[in-house]
């Protein structure tokens, strides 16, 4: 019997790769959420102490992705995947025995450090090995790895409750170590790459692989403005839960609303992408445009719930927002490996790396104003937001319209990763 044609358009080896990405992110799944709960309930830390560790988490991801991100041709994609993975498999499994409040931070900044590291590094692969289907590619492992939490998320609190955080660390750590375990066979049997020299620069420049870190940050047409709108995006989602959250606590509603909202989130992902699809072919065909369209549908998300905070707004603006985060999260690493060439990984890494900061500064900047002004100032920062974003997003789409057939030039041979 054929295989229907949905599977056959893609390579039989991607789809171990999305299978293999979709456990993980559901093992992944059974620790981060519980972190919170974890620290006070086990640690008997306070809640304070419990988003400081998050904080110091998430700086640690930053550093990662940028080294993950400059290490890639330097040690290799397979030691630096298959490594970052085991250890950081190990660290995880460690904190069943870690007690000590210092010794957990440093733990779980290690974590952040080591799983971030694998990020680029991981994208810049999917983007070399397959790359005619990498922009289906990257919206595919988005979808699972959305699927493989809010199955893990779904389940992870009752097995916390049934038996302890035991069972959640030890799922976590087994789910890493073996996707570590799956790349260091898999890079092996699929990986078929020449070993030469990198492509020269025609009219006589420099080789690709003399080019500096100080070079490649010179190039801000290709990655500044896409970061710092993307950047500005991530700041924006931090109000569903420095927002909308302690606004909805305040109306008694209680957090099963809260929760239904994310619920709305994960359907959205799945149903949602054949409108997705039609969203793409006729309204916004390329990369940056589609980047564009991710910022003005979160800005007119919460423009909406600014003008009217009832709950089914909050649930249409779920719904929008949610279209944005589809088109922006696979989006970026579709872009980056098709124009950044062999230096894909160090620009997804620097562009990574500058969104978090968004993820990191939000919850703080609008968890301080609700705190002084309520919801309304914390919504009005939200949906101003996207809208700077749409402005930098335009200024990247201006350096990278699509030439006309008769001026394009001929792309250089786009290098695969090394094993």
């Amino acid at each position: 019997m054929s295989r229907p044609s949905f599977v056959s358009a893609y390579p039989k080896e991607s789809w171990y790769f999305l299978i293999a990405s979709f456990v993980n992110s559901l093992g992944s799944s059974f620790m981060w959420p519980l972190t919170t709960l974890y620290v006070h309930n086990v640690l008997h830390r306070s809640y304070g102490e419990a988003g400081l560790v998050l904080l110091l988490q998430s700086i640690a991801s930053i550093v990662g992705q940028l080294a993950g991100g400059s290490l890639y041709h330097r040690i290799g994609v397979k030691p630096l995947i298959v490594g970052s993975l085991l250890l950081g498999g190990t660290a995880q499994l460690s904190l069943i025995a870690v007690r000590e409040w210092p010794f957990y931070i440093a733990v779980m900044m290690t974590i952040g450090f080591l799983n971030a590291i694998s990020m680029p590094a991981i994208q810049a692969y999917v983007g070399f090995r397959w790359k005619e289907q990498r922009r289906k590619l990257f919206n595919l492992i988005y979808v699972g790895n959305n699927l493989g939490m809010a199955i893990g998320t779904s389940i992870a609190g009752v097995l916390a409750a049934m038996f302890s955080f035991t069972v959640n660390f030890t799922v976590n750590s087994v789910s890493t170590l073996g996707f570590g375990l799956f790349f260091l066979f898999f890079l092996k049997q699929t990986v078929r790459e020449p070993q030469g020299e990198a492509a020269a620069v025609p009219g006589g420049g420099k080789p690709v692989y003399e080019k500096t870190t100080w070079q490649l940050l010179g190039n801000v047409k290709l990655y500044l403005f896409m970061a710092l709108g993307s950047m500005l995006v991530w700041f924006s989602t931090s109000v569903w839960n420095s927002g909308v959250a302690p606004y909805l606590d305040e109306q008694g509603r209680g957090m099963a609303s809260y929760s239904f909202l994310w619920t709305v989130n994960g359907i959205v992902i799945f149903a949602g992408q054949p409108l997705l699809a039609l969203l793409k072919r006729y309204l916004a065909r390329s990369l940056p445009a589609q980047l564009i369209a991710c910022s003005m549908l979160y800005a007119t998300g919460f423009s909406l719930i600014l003008l009217s905070q009832s709950y089914s707004m909050m649930i249409t603006g779920m719904v929008i927002t949610t279209f944005g985060e589809m088109l922006l999260a696979p989006t970026v690493p579709a872009f980056l490996t098709e124009k950044a060439g062999r230096y894909s990984p160090f620009y997804l890494g620097l562009v990574g790396a500058i969104g978090t900061f968004g993820r990191l500064a939000g919850p703080y900047t609008l968890g301080t104003t609700y705190d002084h002004g309520g919801v309304h100032p914390v919504l009005a920062i939200a949906a101003l937001a996207p809208v700077v974003a749409t402005v930098f997003y335009v200024i990247h789409a201006s350096f990278h319209r699509e030439p006309r057939k008769s001026e394009a030039a001929v792309p250089l041979p786009e290098p695969v990763p090394e094993s």
